[in-house]
């Protein structure tokens, strides 16, 4: 079957490590089920994994791709929950955590398996390929918002980074929930962009903003983590599920985070009722993912050289045809 796969590691130049072409088809195995890919979506995710961020040499060639919608060995049309390990299902209950690509194939091919458990009915208002923009950054989105920043309507919050996956879900989902949304972007045309889809308003990097907020959702790290803490209300919560811009902050605020009793809540995926939950959301609200666009599987590296540079706003979705 044909497939998108790291062949290689390169720390520096993630996508030499990028291959298409032919890969097994998946293995049988007891307690798993397959699925015929219909559309599948690019996370940053997919380039760590190419700079060798959770996948080992060891686990090489890795078909790539954590996201997907297709149709089951029923004929019945499906969405996949990328977090293998998380209930012990297909797996046995010793196994921990991992995201597909870290120990198992990934989605970008003709068919994938996963264990039966990982498997949920896709509702028919939504397309295959806005299904498969779901169970990562929307569902990281979601996540952050409704269970660890616990906002409610009427709530404001602080979105950095605007036009990546997450960030861009964040101010839809927010949005669509009540909440009152401000955005940051270095760029003038994402800025423009996330008060199309619902920010109140957005603003440079650093800048003041005009009310302090009860949440940050935050993937941008280190550039902005210091924004992100002097943005919020005392008492606030700042929830973080990324740095793309680095680990480790020059200023790290402690004493106002313990001055203000700020909270700083970590957050990883969502879990599977989550991902149920989020569906049933964008079925019943009319919230669609934002979607950058749309790419046969043959042309996935123009998809990840998009992604690498920056040059998108919502999520890139290969297809199978």
């Amino acid at each position: 079957m044909f497939a998108a796969y790291a062949a290689r590691i390169d720390r520096d130049q993630p996508l030499n490590g990028l291959e298409l072409g032919e890969r097994p088809e998946p293995e049988r195995r007891e307690g798993w089920t397959t699925v015929t890919v219909r559309a599948a979506s690019l996370n940053h995710h997919d380039l760590w994994s190419l700079r060798g961020v959770g996948l080992g040499q060891e686990r090489l060639p890795m078909i790539l791709g954590c996201d997907a919608a297709g149709v089951d060995e029923n004929g019945d049309e499906v969405v996949l929950h990328s977090v293998i390990g998380q209930s012990g299902h297909g797996v046995g209950p010793d196994e921990p955590r991992s995201i597909l690509t870290e120990r198992y194939q990934g989605t970008f091919a003709e068919r994938e398996s996963v264990p039966s458990w990982n498997v949920l009915r896709k509702p028919p208002e939504l397309s295959f390929e806005e299904a498969a923009c779901l169970p990562t950054a929307w569902l990281t989105a979601y996540r952050m918002l409704f269970t660890n920043a616990g906002v409610r309507p009427g709530d404001s919050i602080l979105v950095q980074g605007a036009g990546g996956g997450v960030a861009t879900a964040a101010i839809v989902l927010a949005k669509a929930a009540g909440l009152r949304v401000f955005a940051t972007s270095r760029d003038k045309a994402k800025r423009e962009r996330a008060v199309e889809l619902g920010a109140e308003a957005a603003f440079e990097p650093g800048a003041r903003l005009p009310r302090r907020v009860d949440a940050v959702i935050e993937t941008v790290g280190a550039a902005t983590w210091s924004h992100s803490v002097k943005s919020l209300r005392p008492g606030g919560t700042l929830v973080i599920s990324g740095a793309t811009s680095g680990s480790n902050p020059e200023a790290a605020e402690l004493t106002r985070i313990f001055f203000l009793e700020l909270k700083v809540v970590g957050s990883t995926m969502g879990t599977k009722d989550e991902l149920e939950d989020l569906l049933s959301f964008c079925a019943a609200t009319g919230v669609r993912p934002v979607i950058d666009s749309v790419l046969p599987l043959d042309r996935a590296r123009e998809g990840f050289e998009k992604m690498a540079g920056g040059e998108l706003f919502g999520k890139i979705v290969l297809t199978t045809g």
